[in-house]
């Protein structure tokens, strides 16, 4: 890279060198050969795999059975109906998790021989909701809670709400736990040289940084509550999922069920791409300077 300068000595604009021209023509020839390599690749890929599906001798009866345009269209309102529900649920799920799981590994993070008790009941209870099946956690709360009589009669979309916080906030607990546990004690013991309480050591210096930590982690927990919301119509919720299933008794026909597996993909297809997306940006960010 070269200054150029006229006759009476003024410096005039930086132009890159010729190495430098020829490495960016470089640069470009080989991302446009990435580019039509990858297209030629996917498109001979994709069509393969149309040709062994449709080529198969069992695919007109599949066809009819599973992706039947009319039966998608006549069920496509009673799931969305269906559907509107499980995002609600999630909506509180999401709220619930986040509160309960930031009081587990708080607890968890607590020092002191008088806190095992609070320890040992956190350590407790994320070991358990860990290791059931989200499904069986279901059937105790639907079924179970309302048999003690304790409350008058509850939603089974509420009592679908509380099984899914009680296991997430287990997942999310260790989440929060390993974000907090990140930051280095120097943090904590600078702020508590500063006069800060422990609560205020927290909030204001060791919360915020390992919410930055374990962000993408929390975001790939949430997708998978997005799909694991459906769980609810076991309980007898008319979600996306029990509303398919009626519809697939009504018309005899399992196209109903593929158009609640495409609404869920829809669902959780932004968030996924932004957790890809943020995964990547932080990547780059702790990798800058790391690149000789």
């Amino acid at each position: 890279m070269t200054d150029t300068t006229d006759a009476r000595g003024s410096s005039t604009a930086w132009q890159p060198s010729t190495l430098e021209l020829e490495r960016r023509a470089f640069r470009k020839r080989q991302t446009g050969r990435s580019v039509l390599v990858s297209a030629l690749s996917t498109i001979v890929l994709a069509g393969l795999l149309a040709w062994a599906l449709i080529g198969s001798p069992g695919w007109a009866q599949v066809q009819q059975t599973f992706f039947d345009p009319t039966v998608a269209l006549a069920s496509l309102p009673r799931i969305l109906e269906g559907l509107w529900l499980n995002i609600q649920v999630l909506v509180g799920a999401s709220v619930g998790v986040v509160i309960v799981a930031l009081l587990l590994a708080t607890l968890r993070t607590l020092r002191g021989p008088v806190f095992f008790p609070l320890r040992a009941l956190a350590a407790g209870y994320t070991d358990l909701f860990r290791g059931m099946p989200l499904i069986i956690v279901l059937y105790l709360i639907g079924y179970g809670v309302p048999g003690l009589d304790f409350f008058p009669r509850v939603p089974v979309a509420v009592l679908g709400t509380i099984a899914l916080i009680l296991t997430y906030s287990a997942y999310v607990s260790e989440v929060f736990r390993a974000g907090i546990e990140a930051v280095h004690p120097s943090q904590r013991l600078a702020a508590r040289s500063l006069g800060l309480s422990h609560g205020q050591t927290m909030r204001r210096i060791v919360l915020p940084q390992a919410f930055r930590k374990v962000t993408p982690a929390l975001m790939n927990d949430f997708v998978a509550m997005q799909k694991d919301v459906g769980l609810i119509s076991v309980l007898g919720a008319v979600d996306a999922v029990r509303a398919a299933q009626i519809e697939t008794a009504h018309y005899f026909n399992f196209t109903p069920y593929v158009v609640a597996g495409l609404l869920f993909v829809l669902l959780a297809w932004p968030m996924i791409r932004l957790t890809d997306w943020l995964s990547a940006r932080m990547r780059a960010r702790e990798q800058v300077g790391s690149i000789v």
